[in-house]
């Protein structure tokens, strides 16, 4: 499994399971609904076109909406995070730019920047998906809360997968 697109298919596919089966379980009084699945978007290559982009993210949003009976809610929220995905990287690119080799994981890119990039897109996608869950003004403090406990815990899951499952690059 030498070629990068082959691991990152059985990545994929392992990422649905794993929030269809695991993640979409976790539910703490409502308020608390960790998307974990978004790492798979959040962690694509640097180079990775918009247009792949957008599809790899439209596949997830549909499979992980199949296990979860949520009717585009995670695909659309999906699709909205491929899409800021380049401008929020162009944004955050050090000062030597990329390194091609390197993977977009807390190892290769840093604590803070690997917080900040991963930080911005969850609170999107959670945002996103709670105010189209809802779909309510009057219910925009329960949105807030939701938007906030999800993206905490969501984000201590996706750190903790990081140490657990992926070791720093060699260059």
């Amino acid at each position: 499994m030498n070629n990068p697109w082959v691991k990152y298919s059985v990545y994929f596919v392992f990422i649905i399971l794993l929030q269809g089966l695991v993640f979409n379980q976790i539910q703490f009084s409502g308020l608390v609904y960790p998307m974990v699945y978004s790492i798979a978007i959040i962690m694509l290559p640097v180079e990775t076109s918009l247009v792949l982009s957008i599809s790899i993210a439209l596949l997830l949003g549909i499979g992980v909406d199949m296990f979860s009976d949520t009717f585009g809610l995670h695909t659309s929220s999906s699709l909205l995070i491929a899409y800021i995905r380049p401008t929020l990287l162009k944004l955050l690119r050090p000062r030597d730019g990329y390194d091609n080799v390197l993977l977009l994981s807390i190892h290769d890119m840093g604590k803070m920047w690997f917080l900040t990039f991963t930080g911005l897109l969850v609170t999107i996608h959670h945002l996103w998906f709670f105010i189209f869950e809802l779909l309510r003004f009057d219910l925009i403090f329960t949105i807030l809360v939701k938007t906030l406990f999800s993206t905490l815990v969501t984000l201590f899951i996706i750190i903790l997968l990081q140490y657990l499952v992926y070791k720093p690059t060699k260059k």
